[in-house]
């Protein structure tokens, strides 16, 4: 598990974090997932709540993500606005934050959709990815290069962590009510 780990660590963070960082995530994940008694035991210092929807493992991903990385929000503004960030200055958008404040949700997220494919086209975009469950924030996303989806995808069931397309994920909710 540790080795699909490592490849979907190393896949959702596009180039954000440094390899022995990406490692060491994935085996402390790793021993996480198979003996959470364990883990905790040599780990007191670790919050973790048996309440939480999610396995200590996919716990440890999540927690260990930086901001650069895992984004988390209630608003899909505040969202964008976390993911401009991130690139920093050197890379301009035409989409601004306070644009997505007063639309629907599904119209924001194609917005955010339709920009984050515009970028790096050399790996045909980014994709918006819903990532885990939201623990304290209403959105939890990753950007994934489009050229990595699918692997992504199929590492997440791998591993069994939720990961969908947000704008897909949204639209085939909002088809269903």
């Amino acid at each position: 598990m540790q080795a699909q780990l490592e490849e979907l660590i190393s896949k959702i963070s596009s180039g954000c974090m440094q390899a022995e960082d990406i490692t060491r995530i994935a085996e402390e994940a790793a021993l996480a997932y198979a003996d959470p008694q364990a883990f905790l035991a040599a780990n007191p210092d670790i919050n973790f709540d048996h309440s939480f929807p999610i396995p200590l493992g996919e716990w440890v991903v999540v927690g260990s993500l930086p901001e650069t990385v895992l984004f988390q929000a209630d608003s899909y503004d505040a969202l964008f606005q976390q993911i401009v960030e991130s690139f920093g200055p050197q890379v301009s958008f035409v989409l601004k934050p306070k644009q997505l404040a007063k639309v629907e949700q599904l119209t924001a997220l194609n917005r955010i959709q339709v920009q984050l494919s515009s970028l790096s086209p050399d790996t045909q975009g980014y994709v918006l990815l819903n990532f885990s469950e939201p623990l304290d924030d209403a959105l939890q996303a990753v950007l994934v290069y489009s050229t990595d989806l699918q692997r992504v995808m199929a590492l997440a069931v791998e591993v069994g962590i939720y990961a969908a397309p947000a704008y897909e994920a949204l639209k085939a909710a909002q088809e269903s009510e």
